[in-house]
């Protein structure tokens, strides 16, 4: 599998690099397009640079870390081992972020890229400058391609909101299309590439886009189409998550633990994969929550930096059950010991000599002991990882299709359907209480869990926005389920949280935070586009 993964997505004939600031080719060698003669055998490794680029999106300081840093489940304070880089951390958990944050002009960086290959590589196949082997189409190579981009694209609106819509290898400086628009334009190039992917569910498809891996990411834009363009696609959304579940393609893993282990890449529950692997595909790590003595814990090949920064929000772990076996399974906490279960770990900082313990309260979200708050552990490292995980990251799996149709259902009314399948996905998560397993609607409906409030020396001292939020009851559900899977700042918006409440030490900065501001070297280097709203 490794091997097959390395060909197809890590392997590159040619490698283009391109400009953040101008969405310009840069050539860094004689050997030109013009110049090099393709051949069939050479197809995956001319597609292969579209995905291998989503690879840089997990790390501390771009993609996934905005995407749960900003929102009401981990922060990132600093403490004595330092972490504090600025403030570049704490601006996340503000929202007081600007066009010049490191994170805004990283996500940028690697989004477009992307956007950039898939242009190429259409191009290259409709250009037929590549030949195509004769078990393959070049139009089922074409429909990938573009679903590829508006993949990117979804995460490019979905962030920035009105962005450049570039779909050739023109060298014109773009000007901004708006939010709706490019909504529109990906919808059709997904919905018109359908009939050309591969409905396999194969090894050879594994982290590439096939028709379902389509279908989750056109039921996605659905599902947020009121937040992008005003009008709600509840039926649309509906639709999709249902072709997938007819199709008996996938399905829950029995252990939820089971879909994000180091060997993960035979997971039932995997619909679309982002492959890492410590030596042929780096880019996941863990470095950046667990504090130093983890090291021992797992037989590290490398020390983990510091105490560690990412952090639970201590108000979100105080709503989990007991009995839901995700908290265990998503966070690492209370006493810490080495790989033989008796070695205590030690601190070394502030705490040093004291027994390692993470513990569930924070102070607030500016600056913690070496040893406060929950740790990241959902993407467990193997014993004697290195610095680089093996684990792949399933950007779309199962469970996400059957909640992405449960709160379609919810809006629209019909609560008991959505109840039933909400706790289809939590049976796995109660095991040990199987009859915890089961909600209503009247709970799905109910007001979240979720005590929000502005946070001092461990106390809510104002609890701000107090009202209801609707449907909150599967609000809560979605955290427990997805959390630190890079969602909760979209599912934030949708519910209407993210821009209203206020928890540890963030308080709401209004609609202006929904999407980050595009980086200030971008708006110098075009003159045809203009910053978003509030950030000028």
């Amino acid at each position: 599998m490794k091997n097959l993964l390395k060909i197809i997505i890590a392997t590159l004939i040619l490698v283009s690099h391109f400009s953040c600031n101008d969405l310009t080719e840069t050539v860094y060698s004689e050997l030109t397009e013009d110049g090099y003669n393709y051949t069939s055998d050479e197809i995956y490794s001319v597609i292969g640079p579209v995905y291998q680029n989503l690879r840089g999106l997990h790390s501390h300081s771009g993609f996934s870390i905005m995407q749960e840093s900003t929102t009401d489940i981990l922060v990132m304070p600093a403490n004595a081992s330092g972490w504090d880089d600025g403030g570049i951390y704490k601006k996340m958990h503000l929202h007081t972020w600007n066009s010049e944050a490191p994170q805004v002009k990283n996500l940028w960086a690697k989004l477009y890229p992307g956007v950039l290959h898939a242009n190429r590589i259409i191009e290259q196949l409709e250009g037929d400058v590549v030949p195509v082997p004769s078990d393959l189409s070049k139009e089922s190579l074409i429909a990938e391609m573009k679903v590829a981009r508006a993949f990117y694209y979804w995460l490019l609106i979905d962030n920035f909101g009105d962005v450049p819509f570039v779909t050739t290898t023109s060298q014109e400086l773009p000007s901004s299309t708006t939010r709706e628009d490019i909504f529109q334009s990906i919808v059709s190039d997904i919905t018109t590439s359908l009939s050309q992917l591969s409905d396999e569910n194969s090894t050879l498809m594994y982290g590439r886009f096939n028709k379902w891996s389509a279908k989750t990411l056109l039921a996605n834009l659905y599902l947020n189409a009121e937040v992008y363009t005003g009008t709600a696609e509840w039926d649309k959304c509906i639709s999709e998550c249902n072709d997938i579940i007819s199709s008996d393609k996938y399905a829950l893993e029995q252990n939820y633990a089971d879909c994000f282990t180091a060997n993960n890449e035979n997971s039932t529950e995997t619909i679309f994969a982002i492959p890492y692997d410590e030596i042929n595909g780096s880019g996941l790590y863990s470095n950046y929550t667990f504090h130093a003595s983890s090291r021992y814990k797992y037989n590290l090949g490398t020390t983990p930096w510091g105490a560690g920064c990412a952090k639970a929000v201590s108000q979100f772990i105080d709503t989990y059950d007991p009995d839901d076996s995700r908290l265990d399974d998503t966070w690492e906490h209370g006493l810490q010991f080495a790989a033989d279960g008796v070695t205590p770990l030690l601190c070394t900082y502030d705490r040093a000599g004291e027994q390692l313990n993470y513990s569930k309260d924070l102070p607030d979200g500016m600056y913690t002991t070496e040893d406060e708050g929950y740790r990241i552990k959902k993407f467990l490292p193997e014993m004697g990882a290195q610095y680089n995980m093996n684990n792949d990251v399933p950007f779309f799996r199962y469970a996400q299709v059957l909640m992405m149709k449960a709160e379609c259902l919810l809006r629209k009314g019909q609560e008991d359907e959505a109840a039933t399948i909400v706790s289809q996905v939590r049976e796995r998560a109660f095991k040990d209480a199987p009859a915890k397993a089961t909600v209503t609607g009247t709970q799905l409906s109910a007001n979240s869990n979720y005590d929000f409030g502005y946070v001092e020396n461990y106390e809510i001292v104002d609890n701000g926005d107090s009202s209801p939020v609707e449907y909150g009851g599967f609000y809560d559900e979605l955290g427990y389920e997805f959390a630190c899977e890079w969602v909760r700042r979209r599912d934030m918006i949708r519910f209407g949280t993210y821009s209203t409440k206020s928890w540890l030490s963030h308080k709401p900065q209004g609609e202006k935070a929904e999407v980050f501001p595009i980086p200030q070297t971008v708006i110098d280097a075009n003159p045809n586009l203009a910053q978003n709203p509030d950030y000028e």
